[in-house]
C-alpha cells in the first residue's frame, strides 16, 4: 500500500467541490431509484426489505455530503445501509472508492473486510429466501473490489501529483540556493580583487604622498632642504600615474569577472610575468625588493591563466603587507617549482623593531583571509608565520598546465 498521507480534505470547500458532491448526491438518488424499481418489478424483494430500502438508501445518499470530512464515519454509516438496501448500491460504490482514497491504508483495508463479512451473505435478508448464494457472493466481491481498485488508483495518482509538488519545491528551494551562493561568490571575487587591486595601488600612493608629508616638515623644522618644482612635479606624476592605474584595474576587474565564464579573452588578467613591473613599482618607491624567478618561461606560459593570477596576487599582498607594516625594510620574493613538484611562491620582510606609528598605513585585516581562499580554491595552501624577526607568506601550489 502507499504511505499513510492523510488526503482527507479540511472543512472548506471550494466551488468545485459544492458541484461535485450535489452532482454525486443527484446520480446516487436517481440511480438508486433506478435500481429499487428494477427490483421491485422482478418482486425479489421481502415485504419488509421493501420498506426500509428506500430509508437506508436515502441515508447512504445523504452521507456522501460528508465523505471530505469523515470518511470513516460515513464508511461506518453506509455499511448496514448498502448491505441491506440495492437502493444504496450506487451510493456505496462512492463510499467505498471514498474511503480507499482518502483512508489510511489499515484503516481502508479493515473497512473492506467488514464490507465483504456484511454484504456476502446479505441475499438472504434482502430476499427472504436460499437464492444463488455463490452468484451473489461473486457480484458482492467484484463490485466491492473494483470501487475500492478505482479508489486506490485515484489515491496513488494524488500521492504521485504531491510527490512532484514537493519535488519540484525542493528543486526549486536548491536552485534559488544556488543562485545565492553563486552570488555571494561573485560578490566574494570581486571583494577579493577590488582589495588586491586598491590596497596595492593606494600603498604606493600612501609611501609618496607621506614622503611629500615628511620632507615638507623637515623643511618647515630647518632639519632639511626644502622641496624644489622639479621634486614636486615628480612626486606628483607619481601619485597621478597610480592612481589612474588604480581606477583602470579596477575597470578591468569589474570586466574581467564577467568575461571569466563567458569565454572572452583573459589576456589582460595579470600573469607571473607581471609581477616584474609590481617589484618595480615598489622599488621606485624606496621599497627594496630582492626578486628570485626560478622559474623557465616555457614552463610558466603552460599554467593555467588561474595560477598565474594567483600567485601575482600572492606577490601583490606580500609586498603590500610588507609597505603597511615595515616599511623600509628588505624584501625578498621567490618563486620556485616545475612540473611535478607543484609551484611555490614565498615572500619574506623583516620584521619591525618597533610598532608601528601613527602614519603607517591603515589595513582592512582581510587581504590574507581572501587569499588563503583564493589559493585554496586554486588546491593550494597559504602559510603565514613570524618568526625570528622575519615575516614570512609562503603559498604553495600544484602545477596544472592548460
Amino acid at each position: 500500500m502507499t504511505n499513510g498521507l492523510d488526503l482527507a480534505l479540511p472543512a472548506g470547500r471550494t466551488w468545485r467541490d459544492w458541484a461535485v458532491d450535489a452532482v454525486l448526491f443527484c446520480a446516487a438518488v436517481f440511480l438508486g431509484m433506478v435500481v429499487l424499481g428494477v427490483v421491485k418489478e422482478q418482486g425479489e424483494l421481502s415485504d419488509r426489505a421493501a420498506e426500509l430500502d428506500p430509508l437506508l438508501g436515502l441515508v447512504a445518499c445523504l452521507a456522501l455530503w460528508w465523505r471530505r470530512r469523515f470518511p470513516l464515519a460515513v464508511g461506518l454509516i453506509g455499511l448496514p445501509a448498502v448491505a441491506l438496501a440495492t437502493s444504496a448500491l450506487p451510493a456505496g460504490a462512492v463510499i467505498v472508492t471514498n474511503f480507499a482514497l482518502r483512508l489510511r491504508w489499515r484503516q481502508a483495508l479493515l473497512t473492506l473486510g467488514a464490507y465483504v463479512v456484511c454484504m456476502v451473505p446479505s441475499g438472504l435478508l434482502l430476499y427472504g429466501r436460499g437464492a444463488d448464494l455463490l452468484t451473489d457472493a461473486v457480484f458482492c466481491l467484484a463490485y466491492l473490489l473494483t470501487t475500492f481498485a478505482w479508489g486506490y488508483a485515484l489515491r496513488s495518482r494524488r500521492l504521485l501529483l504531491q510527490r512532484l509538488r514537493a519535488d519540484a519545491e525542493r528543486a526549486r528551494a536548491e536552485h534559488e540556493r544556488r543562485l545565492a551562493d553563486a552570488r555571494r561568490g561573485e560578490r566574494q571575487a570581486i571583494a577579493r580583487e577590488m582589495h588586491d587591486v586598491l590596497a596595492h595601488r593606494i600603498s604606493l600612493l600612501s609611501v609618496h604622498a607621506g614622503a611629500l608629508a615628511y620632507r615638507t616638515r623637515q623643511a618647515q623644522a630647518g632639519a632639511g632642504p626644502a622641496l624644489d618644482s622639479v621634486e614636486v612635479a615628480e612626486s606628483a606624476e607619481v601619485i597621478r600615474s597610480n592612481a589612474h592605474e588604480a581606477v583602470e584595474e579596477l575597470h578591468e576587474v569589474l570586466h574581467l569577472l564577467r568575461a571569466e565564464d563567458g569565454g572572452e579573452p583573459v589576456s589582460l588578467l595579470p600573469r607571473i610575468e607581471d609581477i616584474g613591473s609590481l617589484i618595480a613599482d615598489a622599488r621606485a618607491t624606496g621599497q627594496p625588493v630582492d626578486f628570485r624567478p626560478e622559474l623557465t618561461a616555457d614552463a610558466v606560459h603552460e599554467l593555467r591563466w588561474q595560477l598565474h593570477r594567483t600567485v601575482y596576487r600572492v606577490a601583490q599582498e606580500g609586498l603590500t603587507n610588507a609597505r603597511k607594516h615595515a616599511p623600509g625594510a628588505p624584501v625578498s620574493v621567490c618563486l620556485t617549482g616545475g612540473p611535478g613538484r607543484g609551484l611555490t611562491v614565498e615572500v619574506r620582510n623583516e620584521l619591525p623593531a618597533a610598532p608601528g606609528t601613527d602614519e603607517a598605513i591603515p589595513g582592512t585585516g582581510a587581504g590574507l583571509t581572501g587569499l588563503a581562499e583564493r589559493v585554496r580554491l586554486d588546491g593550494g595552501t597559504l602559510d603565514h608565520t613570524a618568526a625570528d624577526g622575519t615575516f614570512t607568506l609562503c603559498a604553495r601550489l600544484p602545477w596544472s598546465a592548460r
